[in-house]
């Protein structure tokens, strides 16, 4: 991601909070050691939002991790804040933006953030609408040396563009699976333009259907649906991370072995059907 380099299987902190991503988690001491077991797997990239919890995640990584080691970058996001029925409001004005990002360095006990991803739309998904007034915010801040790199998530493409326009991005952070493949032309872009495509929720949104078909190929290779959904995007483009989230170190560990799953021409033309349309 542009100056910063990190492993192509990274880690989604998210679920380290408590249900619905709301309060503290259940055991504390379990997330804390899931944290440490990112590192020692050699994993550096992190991605988190004080939004998570809210602050949750932020507080537990520096619990396990601060001071942190000079390979690990940690990727946030702002854009959105928490209300008291577990909903995520749009919070995208100047002040929120500035805010978000004091916050974020406050709970993390850093002077500068590695990447902040400007997180758009709603819940539901990308909405169309310019990212101007919050995208420049971002830009002052990272003038201002509280920032080094920049990114979007949950954005279309159009919005993408406009960001690029406005200043340099590296990286993009959108829903995107076998079953959804909506960013296929972007992915493609972007990778030509050294930008990385960070897709979340690879088993999201499956019908039934698809999932059968996905099970199938995992069965016939003697893996797990979760592995194959992960090879199938590391091999998709070179300029596709991953951030799958766990709670738990050993669904870590089966995550990270399983993401090294190599699959062949003829695996990657049956999960290919899936997100296609027929005829």
């Amino acid at each position: 991601m542009g100056e910063v380099t990190v492993t192509r299987f990274g880690y989604g902190a998210m679920q380290l909070a408590g249900p619905g991503v709301m309060g503290p988690p259940t055991d504390p001491d379990a997330a804390i050691s899931t944290l440490r077991e990112v590192v020692d797997l050699g994993i550096t990239h992190i991605d988190t939002a004080d939004a998570y919890g809210p602050r949750i995640t932020n507080e537990l990584i520096r619990t396990a991790l601060h001071p942190y080691p000079e390979s690990l970058h940690i990727v946030t996001k702002v854009g959105a804040s928490r209300d008291e029925h577990g909903g995520w409001p749009p919070a995208r004005g100047r002040e929120d933006v500035r805010r978000a990002v004091q916050d974020n360095l406050e709970v993390l006990g850093l002077d500068v953030l590695d990447v902040v991803n400007l997180r758009l739309g709603d819940a539901t998904g990308p909405q169309d609408g310019s990212l101007l007034e919050p995208f420049e915010t971002l830009v002052e801040l990272q003038q201002q040396g509280l920032i080094r790199h920049l990114g979007v998530s949950n954005a279309t493409a159009t919005q993408v563009a406009e960001a690029r326009s406005i200043a340099p991005i590296v990286c993009v952070q959108n829903m995107y699976n076998l079953a959804h493949r909506q960013d296929d032309d972007l992915i493609d872009d972007l990778a030509a333009a050294g930008v990385a495509y960070v897709p979340f929720f690879p088993l999201g949104g499956f019908s039934p259907l698809q999932s059968s078909e996905l099970s199938a190929v995992a069965d016939r290779l003697g893996s797990t649906s979760m592995s194959v959904a992960l090879a199938w995007l590391l091999q998709r483009s070179p300029n596709v991370l991953l951030i799958p989230g766990t709670s738990s170190s050993t669904h870590l560990r089966e995550n990270v072995i399983g993401a090294g799953l190599v699959l062949s021409e003829d695996d990657l033309a049956a999960l290919d059907r899936i997100g296609r349309p027929v005829g």
